[in-house]
């Protein structure tokens, strides 16, 4: 029986001393053609590389005329070898002539031969060019061969992505693997980041391809597939699931891949055929991938990402490596690009050299792009293909504002975006020297500027943007960038430094809000339909009171001798409010029992985001110290609008007549009782939003640190009781056809007033 895995053997070892020979690329390419169409027995052998115009180029050939090397050319999806190249599928024919895609290219007198075999050359799923053999007898080529030019197509991947191809490229046509590419996404921090590409999960460059002992890759392989069963399963029985955070779902979706024996065979015969272990994989993981790629299903999609994720754990696996993120070797100017991460993940990059983060996946209100706003870094999430697209030290730039990302940019966009970085620079020394002028308006109402915040990093930014205090201190970030649940100790310790570094300006500190998208890895809650409007904030720390009374107690004890602001999240009803001053109380007496220190001065207050309150507001106003409008929240219950959800998310205007009204009646009932009332959400760090909150009544707003030089010079330049009058009248006549937002606009205008 004739042994149909030597012909491939053969060749991968011709190839493999071919790679070895210091040869000039043409020359190179010339003889790996001539090689394959011996082996194959083939009267044509022909590479097509990809150029960024999305051309492909014939590069070399045997058989086919030579003089047509270099100019024979077919655009992407034209032709047999378009169509190879468009759907990174390979084609095997009888009789390609008859086949509807076929196009005759004069040049190459291709038109006596009749088989055909095309195959996709791959890198990570991306077509780079195509590999084709020709005879004139019509046949099929058999599964072997098939596999053969598969295997054959990774060595020319190599070749293409290490650049040495580079000196056959005609000037200004450069290959696909350096195009410029724009991709869309949604902006979700603002800024503009220029650096390089730091693939957050790299890919491994597989250089070692051909084996020299089949025997031996097979048993590295069985070694390492063991290995990453063994940690599925060891993750899946830990108590706490994951410490990445991974769902059992995904957990288990990996482990039934992992177990899936038509994956191990195909790794296998990749082997027998003549690849390493690590080769193996990368071939079959590409050819999944370039057959998954365009699946529109969202779950199937979805598998292709959790399939992905796992070869790359593997090819780790084979290959020991060890994703570095310290400052050694990291560049200066980096800007992550990642499927999806951790807030904790991010952290451990030098902060100081970070410029931006792009996420595949991700929405606003996620941890990690709360942590990225934090840090001041411009983030872009929803950019479909961006990891697959970019290869680490890549030119990039992150607009932030546009919620666009641009890989490998074309010099003019670079030297643009650069102009628009040193004008936000320039606009920046213009705002920072408002940092110590009073916040007055034209006609001489004092405004309050807050910021919020939720890290240490936060803290510098306190005195750098001239921020009179912190509004919104989100304690649930130290819970959620850590593993394990924060002892009471390091609970204390975190919030006296916040203190010391708040330098005597007020701090208002909310309780733990975790439970719908905030979730923490150690802590586990109840599947939801609906974790928005589930087990969140208070209600879970009311079900669960030994957690907020150690919260509460590490509280009172950090702020001992000074003043503590309180303030608790989602509230529903009042009574909420009194239950948790009972556990307060409690906290109190035992910290006097003990001797222990207390705040001088207590200050508690609640955050209205619920529409219930609405119902209860004069009880309200008389049961807290304070009170803060969530306005993010408030606006999603309201207006029935996921803010995640892009669909709806600009369905409604956050300055349209309903939602103003809502917040003209609060600060009414604040007025009313004398209770202090700040906003703090994405409404106070917009100047456009931000003057429709003073022209209704709000003299306290509290933003992100980046905002308030904006927000202040708004502020500096508007006559707030002009405004009033107008926003207020409009409100009231619900039959006229303009907008508040129109009457905004025209009066920043008609006044000058920088936006």
């Amino acid at each position: 029986m004739r042994d149909l895995s030597a012909g491939p053997r053969v060749l991968l070892k011709r190839l493999r001393e071919l790679m070895a020979e210091p040869l000039e690329p043409q020359e190179r390419l010339d003889r790996i053609v001539r090689q394959i169409a011996s082996n194959m027995v083939a009267e044509v052998c022909s590479v097509y590389v990809l150029r960024s115009d999305s051309i492909l180029e014939l590069y070399a050939t045997e058989g086919l005329n030579k003089d047509a090397v270099h100019l024979a050319q077919l655009k992407m999806g034209q032709g047999l070898v378009g169509a190879i190249a468009a759907s990174a599928q390979s084609l095997n024919l009888s009789d390609a002539q008859s086949h509807p895609a076929f196009r005759y290219l004069p040049e190459t007198g291709e038109e006596i031969y009749h088989s055909f075999l095309g195959v996709p050359i791959l890198r990570a799923g991306r077509s780079l060019g195509v590999l084709v053999v020709q005879n004139k007898a019509q046949r099929n080529y058999r599964e072997d061969e098939l596999e053969a030019l598969e295997t054959t197509a990774m060595v020319l991947a190599e070749m293409i992505a290490t650049g040495e191809l580079k000196k056959l490229t005609r000037p200004g046509l450069e290959l696909d693997l350096t195009r410029a590419v724009t991709i869309d996404g949604d902006g979700y921090s603002e800024g503009i980041g220029l650096g390089y590409v730091v693939l957050h999960e790299p890919r491994i460059v597989v250089t070692n391809l051909l084996n020299e002992d089949a025997d031996t890759e097979i048993r590295r392989l069985a070694e390492s597939l063991g290995s990453l069963r063994l940690s599925i399963d060891d993750m899946l029985t830990r108590r706490e699931i994951s410490q990445e955070g991974e769902h059992r779902e995904v957990l288990e979706t990996y482990r039934m891949f992992a177990h899936d024996q038509g994956w191990v065979r195909r790794m296998e015969e990749a082997i027998h055929n003549g690849l390493t272990a690590e080769a193996a994989v990368e071939k079959v993981q590409s050819d999944t991938k370039a057959r998954m790629i365009r699946l529109t299903d969202p779950y199937l999609r979805e598998r292709m990402h959790d399939f992905d994720d796992l070869a790359n754990r593997l090819l780790r696996q084979l290959t020991g490596f060890t994703p570095r993120t310290t400052a050694d070797g990291f560049p200066a100017d980096a800007v992550i690009f990642a499927r999806a991460m951790g807030a904790a993940e991010l952290l451990d990059y030098p902060r100081a050299n970070l410029r931006g983060l792009v996420l595949e996946e991700g929405a606003v209100t996620s941890h990690v792009v709360i942590v990225a706003r934090a840090m001041g870094i411009a983030v872009v999430g929803q950019a479909a293909g961006a990891v697959a697209l970019a290869e680490n030290g890549d030119a990039a730039i992150i607009d932030g504002d546009d919620g666009q990302v641009h890989i490998r940019p074309m010099a003019d966009l670079q030297v643009a975006y650069e102009e628009k970085v040193k004008l936000r620079a320039r606009r920046q020394e213009q705002f920072r020297a408002l940092r110590d002028v009073p916040s007055i308006t034209k006609d001489d109402k004092r405004i309050t500027l807050q910021m919020n915040a939720g890290l240490l990093v936060d803290l510098p930014q306190l005195a750098e943007s001239g921020a009179e205090g912190i509004g919104l201190f989100r304690t649930e970030l130290q819970f959620m960038i850590s593993s394990t649940m924060p002892k009471a100790e390091d609970q204390e310790n975190f919030y006296r430094s916040v203190m010391a570094q708040a330098a005597g300006r007020p701090v208002t500190f909310r309780t733990l809000d975790i439970g719908g998208d905030k979730v923490v890895s150690y802590f586990r809650a109840h599947e939801e339909e609906n974790p928005a409007l589930g087990w969140r904030a208070i209600r879970l720390s009311l079900d669960r009171p030994g957690l907020l009374r150690i919260q509460l107690r590490a509280l009172l004890k950090a702020a001992a001798g000074a003043e503590l602001r309180i303030m608790l999240p989602m509230i529903t009803e009042v009574a909420e409010i009194r239950a948790v001053r009972e556990l307060m109380q409690k906290e109190v007496q035992h910290l006097s029992k003990f001797g222990h220190q207390l705040p001088k001065r207590l200050k508690f207050g609640a955050m209205l985001e619920v529409p219930s309150l609405m119902w209860q507001l004069d009880e309200l106003m008389e049961e807290v110290d304070f009170v803060s409008v969530g306005s993010n929240d408030l606006f999603q219950f309201t207006m029935a609008v996921d803010r995640g959800n892009a669909r709806v998310s600009d369905r409604f205007d956050i300055l349209g007549r309903p939602f103003l009204r809502i917040l003209r009646d609060i600060v009414r009932a604040a007025e009313k009782s004398n209770t202090p009332l700040t906003l703090c959400g994405e409404m106070a760090g917009k100047p456009l939003s931000a003057m429709a909150l003073l022209s209704i009544g709000f003299r306290s707003i509290s933003m992100s640190p980046t905002a308030i030089g904006p927000i202040k010079a708004m502020l500096l330049a508007l006559d707030v009781g002009q405004l009033g009058a107008e926003v207020h009248q409009a409100l009231d006549d619900y039959r006229s056809p303009v907008t508040v937002r129109e009457i905004l606009t025209r009066f920043a205008g008609d006044h000058n007033i920088p936006l």
